[in-house]
């Protein structure tokens, strides 16, 4: 036994029994595998017994293993959730996971807000707003909100409303909104267009329906006969949407329905969203790291990740297979829910027609993403090895960065760093920069301030954070001089070997280190088609924060001479206004309302203005 496998064995020996989550890193630092055990000890001695007992994907785990970290718990449903936030922060390879590490969408409605609005967001928040989801791609959740915007005049605009407005814009012509911009409906009738919108995300669509048919009949007797035309109309739609989701269950229930899909190293799990008895809602995931795992596995796996990020859990989730830790994930869910959750296979000829259901979605989801998967795939790889080929590297780069300047006459510099992998966009690993050492317009020292804060980084920080890989190939926005001045940079940090290039925007050249005249690819070149698309998106990066940085500091520059207003009160008028123009425009019982303030400070700040 080497002396790698003897220090692991006497981290082993030492683990205690108890509940807990164990990580194995290899000896990068990477981590290969994120577990959970009701004990510790007895779970992690189990893959260090005689290598003849374990699978082959478990074999070549073990085979990897330098290092051993562990967290222990309190319950083994604590772990199961630790478990699933350490799977989504590390993403390791030897784990089943949702692919495309993200954020996934939700719908968002603020109730705090006296004209809420429904819009998508990446988080959940505990800030009092309802959130509908996740939905498994922009795509899934904008085609929902596009729903219920035909259904529901809620406002779409983000604009400050005072009730002061001439006139409204073309969505309240077309019965898209009820016009609160202009004063035309009170607080209290747009609130209930909202609470129909809540109702229907929740699946109460007979609920919503049956109000709507009462509100017909009174515009009806009052005459209003145009108005009760539109609510006709939109109970039309509904029950319409209704008709096409409804279930047989032979019973009210919400329930979340999953099927599965494998083919290969794929997986795909397709779920109905099922709320008192109609399917509201219906997505696909794709899994990554299934192979050599059972169906119970991955299905445990999948719903303790997809869990961990849901708004609302169902009393019952139904699955085509059982999974192996049942009553403990049952425990958490209820935990989570607030009341018991019960997770069962169909045991009915009703519950098994809407399981196969699923499954055959499933497949059919599954099949379409690997036409698209290896459409992508191969464009990619042929755009990477041309690109390999042309500049001279030795193998196609894997991990590329991309860096640009924005700034204004050397005024609010900012500096971007974008990563791609494998040809595709990696938004975690991004990087923002604040030039604070280059006085001036000088965009070459700038660049040059960028890197080496770039890459004396790589050397402080862990592997598993983005400063701490480094590229195989670094690319610039610009010609020979943003290239020389990033290779003095690189060699002078001992990293001249980091292949490096500069793409020219005049006639989109590539510049080279060591080369006087620049390369130029065919415009139907797959290799120049995707320089060209990391070099935009470091440029859309940049010149979004310089945008933030430039609204901010204008902002507190624009308040720093009204007296009364100091640190704090500027801090809260950015965060509820974000511009001036924005407070321009407010009202004074806006701003009144605003932290820290007062009518007569208001009324000051509006004078100043």
């Amino acid at each position: 036994m080497d002396k790698t496998r003897e220090a692991l064995w006497e981290q082993v020996q030492a683990l205690p029994q108890r509940p807990g989550v164990y990580l194995f890193r290899d000896a990068a630092g990477r981590v290969l595998y994120v577990g959970k055990a009701a004990s510790l000890r007895d779970r992690v001695r189990s893959y260090f017994g005689s290598p003849r007992s374990l699978e082959g994907k478990v074999r070549q785990l073990v085979s990897r293993i330098a290092d051993l970290k562990y967290v222990v718990t309190a319950t083994p449903s604590e772990a199961l959730v630790l478990e699933a936030s350490l799977i989504k922060r590390h993403q390791p390879p030897f784990n089943v996971r949702l692919k495309d590490d993200k954020h996934y969408p939700y719908l968002r409605i603020d109730l705090n807000d006296l004209w809420p609005r429904v819009e998508i967001s990446r988080r959940v928040l505990p800030d009092g707003a309802r959130y509908f989801g996740p939905y498994a791609s922009a795509g899934s959740v904008r085609k929902t909100l596009d729903l219920l915007k035909k259904l529901f005049p809620w406002r779409s605009c983000t604009k400050t409303i005072t009730g002061t407005d001439p006139r409204p814009c073309l969505d309240y012509y077309i019965h898209r909104c009820l016009g609160p911009c202009a004063g035309l409906c009170t607080p209290e009738e747009y609130r209930h267009v909202i609470q129909q919108t809540i109702k229907f995300l929740e699946g109460r669509t007979q609920e919503v329906a049956q109000e709507l048919w009462r509100q017909m009949e009174e515009a009806a007797e009052a005459l209003e006969f145009e108005r009760a035309a539109r609510l006709r109309d939109q109970i039309r739609s509904i029950e319409r949407i209704t008709e096409r989701q409804a279930v047989d269950l032979g019973r009210i229930v919400d329930m979340d329905v999953f099927g599965l899909a494998r083919h290969g190293k794929e997986a795909c799990v397709f779920v109905f969203f099922v709320r008192r008895g109609n399917v509201a809602e219906s997505d696909h995931f794709a899994l990554d790291g299934t192979e050599d795992k059972p169906d119970g596995l991955v299905l445990q796996s999948f719903l303790s990740q997809f869990y961990h990020a849901a708004s609302y859990i169902p009393e019952s989730i139904l699955l085509p297979t059982p999974i192996p830790e049942q009553d403990l994930v049952e425990e958490w869910l209820s935990q989570k829910r607030g009341e018991r959750v019960t997770i069962a296979v169909p045991q009915g000829e009703r519950e098994q027609a809407l399981v196969d259901r699923a499954n055959e979605n499933a497949r059919e989801a599954m099949a379409a993403m690997r036409v698209r998967a290896l459409t992508q795939k191969d464009v990619l790889q042929r755009a990477l090895e041309s690109l390999a080929e042309e500049i001279g590297l030795p193998t196609p780069p894997r991990r590329i960065e991309c860096y640009d300047i924005s700034n204004i006459q050397g005024a609010y510099a900012v500096g971007s760093m974008v990563v791609f992998i494998d040809g595709r966009p990696r938004p975690r690993d991004y990087r923002r920069f604040r030039i604070r050492e280059t006085p001036g317009p000088n965009d070459y020292a700038m660049l040059q301030e960028v890197l080496r804060r770039r890459f004396r980084k790589a050397k402080e920080v862990e592997r598993d954070d983005s400063f701490g890989v480094l590229p195989d190939l670094v690319l610039v926005d610009g010609g020979k001089g943003q290239v020389s001045a990033a290779h003095d940079v690189l060699r002078d940090m001992g990293l001249g070997h980091i292949p490096l290039a500069g793409l020219a925007k005049r006639l989109e050249e590539i510049y080279l280190v060591d080369m006087s005249e620049p390369i130029t690819f065919p415009p139907d070149s797959p290799a120049l088609h995707l320089l060209q698309r990391i070099r935009d998106e470091a440029h859309r990066f940049a010149i979004t924060y310089h945008r933030r940085v430039r609204q901010k500091e204008e902002m507190v520059s624009a308040l720093d001479s009204i007296p009364g207003i100091g640190p704090k009160r500027k801090k809260a008028l950015l965060r509820k206004f974000g511009s001036i123009q924005a407070i321009k425009e407010a009202t004074l019982d806006d701003i009144a309302a605003t932290p820290g303030f007062t009518r007569s400070l208001a009324r000051r700040l509006l004078e100043h203005l």
